[in-house]
């Protein structure tokens, strides 16, 4: 089957929604997303969402960001993050974002390698709230139409322009309302799927991480770098492929499956890390890498399968405040983190490399995009400074948005 349309969007977590929101409303958009619309991991992001406080906060906010990248950063794109992060968050609140706040004012939290307090969260679920809110938005338009357990085969080229997608999806993919959850069953069992040519005038690559390529991951298994793949296939520049982030602190399991993040806010609150004679042996606040160096090899020295990570220095009260899902996860999984330590190890957690793209995420191939975790515009450089990624996704898939926009102007 053939569908037309101005714009298509693989992909639903924070970058394809917020590209799909920063369009015009006269622009028929189509989003397709490989499972349901709510996972993605934009949806598990737990510690915040950095901004600029004012700009006394820039030269620090700047160097934090190059010193956790070490130094490989993109400058001109981290300028662009900073500056534009102020703007995001004003559209986060207006799409109905609820960030934490006292006396009317934003509360801040810090993170690892952060030297300031400049992170708004919500609770311990910011990557939810902002993208639950994004995908009410974009439910709400009626010149998006969202294509869930639709999955990207192939992109379509034409004299060296991408014209749109390739795609399969199940015979009655709802668009719009969601799919019922027999139909993931579905999937699973061996469903026959349909292929789908989705022609538009510009296309934007927002698939995510390759989490599902790894045995222990905090990602969802189905985001395989599938986008990476298709551009390899048609000689799209690539970049920075071996640049793999591994977060310092999941819950440790011997269970198969996605590794539950224990976020990095907590350290920045207050907890810490000891082996197994319980004695610390790292600063907790330095930047996710030399953490998880430090963790790895303290499991080596030891010869065991984790290390321990302490919220006793975090006041109870703060700990079922600011982190309730993790403290009721870790309840369910038999540790109260209010009177005792929790088990941790490092996973893979985020892909700093990808389709490499301009300021305004233009790929190397004329009429595509690529935004989110799928692209590599620079910000991150060798390794993402905490709560980088979802600013980051937002600002540049704005800008994807806004260079379409731009573009069908000058034609």
């Amino acid at each position: 089957m053939e569908i037309h349309t101005d714009v298509v969007i693989a992909g639903c977590g924070v970058a394809g929604l917020y590209s799909a929101l920063k369009l015009p409303a006269d622009r028929q958009i189509v989003i397709i997303t490989k499972s349901d619309a709510r996972s993605s991991d934009s949806f598990l992001a737990q510690g915040g969402i950095c901004v600029l406080r004012d700009e006394e906060d820039y030269d620090s906010y700047f160097e934090d960001t190059l010193r956790a990248g070490h130094y490989e950063n993109r400058k001109e794109s981290v300028d662009i993050m900073i500056r534009e992060s102020r703007s995001v968050i004003c559209d986060l609140v207006e799409y109905g974002v609820r960030f934490e706040q006292e006396n009317g004012e934003f509360v801040y939290t810090r993170e690892g390698a952060h030297s300031r307090p400049r992170i708004l969260f919500h609770e311990d679920i910011t990557g939810e709230e902002i993208t639950s809110s994004l995908l009410k938005r974009v439910r709400e338009r009626p010149n998006i139409t969202l294509y869930e357990y639709t999955t990207m085969t192939d992109i379509i080229e034409k004299d060296g322009v991408c014209r749109g997608i390739v795609a399969e999806k199940t015979p009655d993919a709802c668009a719009g309302d969601g799919v019922l959850e027999s139909k993931a069953q579905g999937n699973m069992a061996g469903e026959e799927r349909i292929r789908c040519e989705i022609y538009a005038e510009d296309t934007i690559l927002a698939t995510g991480g390759i989490g599902g390529r790894y045995q222990h991951s905090t990602n969802y298994p189905h985001l395989t770098g599938d986008a990476i793949d298709i551009a390899k296939n048609h000689g799209i520049r690539l970049e920075h492929l071996d640049y793999v982030q591994i977060h310092p602190t999941t819950l440790y399991s011997d269970k198969p499956g996605r590794r539950f993040l224990i976020s990095e806010s907590v350290r920045g609150e207050g907890a810490v890390l000891y082996n197994e004679k319980k004695e610390r042996f790292v600063d907790e606040l330095l930047p996710r890498d030399v953490v998880t160096k430090a963790i790895h090899e303290q499991m080596e020295e030891e010869g065991t399968k984790h290390v321990w990570l302490s919220m006793a220095p975090i006041p109870t009260e703060k700990i079922r405040k600011h982190f309730p899902h993790i403290y009721e996860h870790c309840l369910e999984e038999g540790y109260d983190v209010t009177k005792e330590c929790i088990p941790v190890v490092p996973a893979q957690h985020y892909f700093m490399g990808g389709i490499w793209v301009d300021s305004d995420s233009h790929t190397s191939m004329e009429g595509l995009y690529a935004v989110g975790e799928t692209s590599c515009n620079g910000v991150h450089g060798a390794n993402r400074l905490a709560s980088n990624s979802l600013l980051e996704s937002l600002v540049f898939s704005g800008r994807a948005a806004a260079d379409i926009v731009r573009r069908s102007k000058d034609c």
